[in-house]
């Protein structure tokens, strides 16, 4: 049984879908004003896996992950840039999606964006002001007046008052109570806006989630998902204006990943301290960079380390290695090997230990093919690629992987080839000393050769 832990309960409970045979899930996407950063992968990853699992167990999933393409953010970066704002979000969404693929991330089921719902949010406060839990200041803002629900501060543990004893903002005279947020904001000269009625204007933040979540998969869901720095507020006011909306529960369960770290410092653009995604993939694999962010269960936090992410790629290449001398065949079913690894993954999505299972199953498709030979490991390994596809790793060619060169300096593979092939002539003319010349000039290059009787393969360092 899959047991998932619940951030709302603060415990590990186990899952039942609301529709038998059903999942509705939703993840916080991003705000595209820059390129993604390693955090923003693992947010992605993460829920790539969780998505990836619960089909591999038999779950048609609706995933939604939206996309937040209007903020203050975004309207400050294009009138820097002095660029018309969608022309910034598309930019910034094709270069997301780039990124996306490159980590093997599959796309949601549905990508809303909070552009194309502004009929849904307004919607939604005209609700929410009818009931009495929403009220437009004097100045034109409309307001979630946090004191209408009283159970705000359930998804963080924290309560009112002591938000409310703890507000340092200055007081918004618009405002009824400090802590009350805006889902609504009136437009300014030269800013993007919509008609409402309350005047031109555009969305606050928190009500676009809302909006787009219960429109796409009703008034209460399985699974709302996102970075552990959204639990409060974002989280946390998502849960208070949909549920004075609907009356229903919101969400049954709240899954929240951990963040990465640098020198011990969560890695945010405000900190200055990020990598973008295809900074870092241009000096190491894709595959890599994805088998890192699971090396950590995704509540943890993950230290970003060159060590880490050569780590990375050593484990992959003893994966890759149990693979390569496999002939096709079709996976074994329900052994010991598949039980171990979905009994990781059944608890909260248990990735290390999971990766951990995989590298079990390798040393034992080695002993096999070394006792009985390929052809009787082959099942074996075809497992081994199937587990593996569940976290979006294995899905290459052996050789692909093993003869890649992330540095894009090496040898190219004709010039390795071409030297491959003087070798062999080389021994075949008993030219013992140049055969080792250039397996030498090759090791000096990066390239490892491996011998299997008249066959040779090779693989870069």
């Amino acid at each position: 049984m899959l047991r998932i832990y619940n951030s709302l309960t603060n415990q590990k409970e186990t899952f039942k879908p609301i529709v038998e045979g059903e999942v509705k899930l939703y993840v916080c996407g991003m705000t595209v004003y820059d390129y993604c950063h390693l955090g923003h992968a693992r947010v992605l990853v993460a829920f790539d896996v969780v998505y990836r699992f619960l089909k591999a167990r038999g779950y048609d999933v609706t995933y939604v992950r939206n996309i937040t393409d209007i903020d203050d953010k975004i309207i400050a970066r294009a009138n820097e840039n002095n660029e018309e704002f969608l022309a910034l979000t598309e930019r910034f969404i094709d270069a997301m999606h780039e990124d996306e693929r490159a980590l093997g991330v599959l796309p949601p089921t549905f990508e809303p964006k909070a552009t194309d719902n502004i009929p849904q949010i307004i919607a939604m406060i005209e609700t929410l002001i009818e009931k009495g839990h929403a009220y437009q200041g004097s100045t034109g803002d409309v307001y979630y007046d946090v004191s209408s629900f009283p159970e705000y501060g359930k998804l963080s543990g924290r309560k009112i008052e002591d938000l409310r004893a703890g507000e340092r903002i200055a007081v918004d005279n618009a405002k009824r109570d400090p802590l009350d947020f805006v889902l609504w904001k009136p437009a300014k000269p030269d800013e993007p806006s919509w008609e409402s009625p309350w005047g031109n204007g555009r969305p606050g933040w928190h009500i676009e989630c809302s909006a787009m979540s219960m429109d796409l998969l009703g008034n209460n869901f399985d699974i709302h998902g996102g970075g552990h720095d959204l639990q409060f507020p974002h989280h946390e006011n998502e849960i208070a204006q949909s549920e004075a909306c609907s009356g229903e529960h919101f969400a049954n369960f709240w899954m929240h990943n951990g963040f990465i770290r640098i020198d011990d410092e969560k890695m945010s653009k405000s900190l200055g301290n990020f990598f973008t995604i295809r900074d870092v993939l241009k000096s190491y694999s894709a595959e890599a960079v994805r088998y890192f962010l699971l090396s950590s269960h995704y509540r943890s936090p993950l230290n970003y380390s060159t060590e880490s992410l050569d780590g990375a790629i050593a484990g992959l290449d003893r994966l890759y290695n149990t693979l390569r001398s496999l002939p096709e065949a079709e996976a074994v079913r329900w052994s010991a090997y598949e039980d171990k690894f979905y009994a990781a993954m059944d608890d909260d999505f248990n990735t290390p230990e999971a990766l951990a299972s995989l590298f079990d199953l390798a040393r034992d498709v080695n002993k096999t093919a070394n006792k009985e030979g390929p052809e009787a490991a082959a099942p074996m390994g075809a497992l081994l690629k199937k587990l593996g596809g569940i976290l979006g790793l294995l899905q290459l060619e052996p050789d692909e992987w093993l003869q890649r060169d992330d540095s894009g300096d090496g040898l190219d593979v004709a010039a390795i080839e071409a030297k491959i092939q003087a070798r062999i002539e080389a021994k075949a003319n008993k030219d013992w000393a140049q055969a080792d010349a250039i397996r030498d000039e090759l090791k000096a290059a990066g390239v490892t050769l491996e011998d299997q009787g008249p066959e040779t393969t090779w693989r870069r360092d």
